[in-house]
């Protein structure tokens, strides 16, 4: 993902890489074309050089300090971030199966119902609110989609190992053991294999284990992004709604931390796959979930009655 903040050495690149944008010919690279002018004029008269040079660090420094030019830097770095962010989202969900994929689509649809909220309902600055929001569900569905991944790896680890077998395995090598020479090569032999087969059992358990613990944490991520919606449906106010997320990613960054101290394990997605500098939710392709959740109309306004 891209930096979160630009440096001034960062305007001064675009500048220098800016150009205007011609009809059927795209974005023109004048100022290269004008510094390749300059070189092979300096061929002939090396004062060329010296005054292309000035020429070249103010045109530089006019531009990368221009407020106009940084805000429009800025935009379309926001942009490149948000259209990179939206790809590797894409790409993480087209990896789950169907149902996975749907389950998000869902709770990426839950998500756009928060952020539906009247603006005229918003005070103060609507759109650091909306932002506000917009960081918190993010960090939501990064969960999510973290959870998600991590659950499909490790049903597709338990679908390769039969627990029954393996705990029958184990009984056939006690019995062995307890019959093989003492200090033999096979009694070595056998204990190894007893040593591997019972790190593989304690292995599947966990595995199991941390399976209970990631269907609890999507169901609970599913029913807060559910209650902040119904809240947001009845008229909670804005500042009131940015302060429950807050809490909530709070609570959820206990987790987060139980998912990087178990990665050797739940292996999937990386923590960082979505990104702090986004200002929107992800926008997936495809067909939305065959049962989107439905948003409840929006409280009247003051002075305003209820139609029916």
């Amino acid at each position: 993902m891209t930096k979160d903040r630009l440096t001034y050495w960062d305007y001064v690149k675009a500048a220098f890489w800016r150009g205007p944008r011609a009809p059927l010919l795209g974005r023109m690279p004048v100022n290269q074309m004008a510094l390749l002018a300059v070189g092979l004029l300096g061929l002939v008269n090396p004062g060329f050089w010296m005054a292309g040079a000035a020429a070249e660090v103010g045109y530089l420094a006019l531009l990368s300090s221009n407020q106009r030019f940084q805000k429009l830097v800025q935009g379309e770095h926001l942009l490149g971030a948000q259209q990179q962010f939206d790809h590797k989202v894409q790409q993480t969900v087209n990896a789950l199966p169907a149902e996975a994929r749907d389950r998000f689509r869902r709770l990426l649809a839950e998500c756009e119902l928060i952020l539906g909220i009247p603006s005229d309902l918003d005070s103060g600055q609507p759109g650091a609110l909306a932002d506000l929001r917009s960081g918190g569900l993010n960090q939501l569905l990064a969960l999510f989609l973290r959870l998600l991944t991590s659950q499909q790896s490790i049903l597709a680890n338990l679908a390769q190992v039969d627990r029954g077998s393996l705990e029958q395995e184990l009984a056939r090598l006690r019995e062995r053991l307890t019959t093989a020479e003492k200090d033999s090569a096979l009694a070595r032999s056998l204990a190894a294999t007893l040593d591997i087969q019972t790190k593989r059992l304690a292995n599947l358990q966990r595995a199991q284990d941390s399976l209970a613990v990631m269907d609890a944490e999507l169901e609970r991520i599913e029913r807060q992004v559910r209650l902040i919606r119904e809240e947001s449906a009845v008229g909670a106010s804005p500042e009131a709604l940015s302060a429950r997320l807050d809490a909530v990613t709070g609570t959820l960054a206990e987790t987060s931390r139980w998912m990087d101290q178990n990665a050797d394990l739940l292996g999937g997605l990386a923590a960082d796959v979505l990104g702090s500098e986004t200002r929107t939710l992800p926008r997936l392709d495809g067909a939305e979930s065959d049962n989107p959740p439905t948003a409840s109309p929006p409280p009247p306004r003051r002075g305003q009655r209820q139609r029916n």
